[in-house]
């Protein structure tokens, strides 16, 4: 089995982050392992607190993975601190990581900041130039890009621009339009990647489990395109069947495509 590790902040609720990215991870057919950078007190309604790991446990978590079980791709997503940030970096260049995703992760569906502006820089700075593949919101997109995006054709050179910038392929993400859910992929060539948006209010984590389930088939030696129009369709089924849990924007179903069995039959 292909194995995946996921470099994020716990969700309390379970729709995002780690959990979500295992969960992922499993019904994509991978082995999941995971690094965590903060705990979130959080449910579908919104963030309440954030507790960043400090430097020395983190290095511990990566050091005892990467010593015993090396993944085959590496997602990174929620990092709130620039030191936390510094230390990902070093350790994925020193173990010769490879297939890294990296969803910079700054704004919560809810609308909670979940990053420091001087995490951004060194997200910029250490991160970006070692993923294989960003894959940024529309707000992240224009953040990263300084562009304003109001049209296709700029969600097109946004993600141009990153790439020439860091050097790394961008999934530009439409979900956060009005009138669609097409991605833009720009890896020195472009691809649209069109798709129906799904009439929910339940989309908490979506971000977190369409770039885990492009680590996953990126760890399954499928090439970019192939692994990212496999996680959108993956991310579709989730969304379109799911759970209506919470009082707020609810979870997906990770495990739609999974088949539940009683183990007393």
């Amino acid at each position: 089995m292909k194995i995946a590790l996921t470099i994020a902040g716990s969700d309390s609720s379970g729709g995002a982050g780690i959990q979500a990215d295992l969960k992922t991870f499993l019904a994509n057919g991978v082995y999941g392992m995971s690094a965590i950078t903060a705990l979130t007190a959080q449910n579908t309604c919104g963030v309440r607190s954030v507790l960043n790991s400090t430097p020395e446990f983190l290095c511990d978590q990566l050091d005892a993975i990467f010593e015993d079980i090396f993944p085959d791709a590496v997602k990174i997503g929620m990092v709130s601190s620039a030191k936390l940030i510094e230390i990902i970096a070093a350790k994925l260049k020193f173990r010769k990581a490879k297939n890294i995703v990296v969803d910079p992760v700054m704004i919560a569906t809810s609308g909670a900041k979940l990053i420091d502006e001087d995490a951004v820089k060194t997200l910029k700075k250490k991160l970006f130039p070692l993923a294989k593949i960003l894959t940024p919101n529309l707000p992240e997109l224009e953040k990263i890009s300084d562009e304003k995006i109001s049209s296709p054709r700029d969600m097109e050179f946004a993600a141009q621009k990153i790439f020439e910038q860091y050097g790394c392929a961008v999934l530009a993400k439409g979900g956060h339009g009005k009138n669609d859910a097409n991605d833009y992929l720009f890896d020195g060539a472009g691809k649209w990647f069109y798709g129906r948006r799904i009439d929910t209010q339940n989309t908490h984590g979506t971000g977190c489990t369409l770039s885990s389930a492009i680590a996953a088939n990126l760890a399954k030696d499928y090439d970019l395109k192939n692994s990212v129009g496999r996680a959108k369709s993956y991310l579709t089924g989730a969304l379109s069947t799911g759970l209506n849990l919470g009082a707020g924007s609810g979870p997906l179903n990770h495990g739609f495509n999974l088949r539940g069995s009683d183990f007393n039959d």
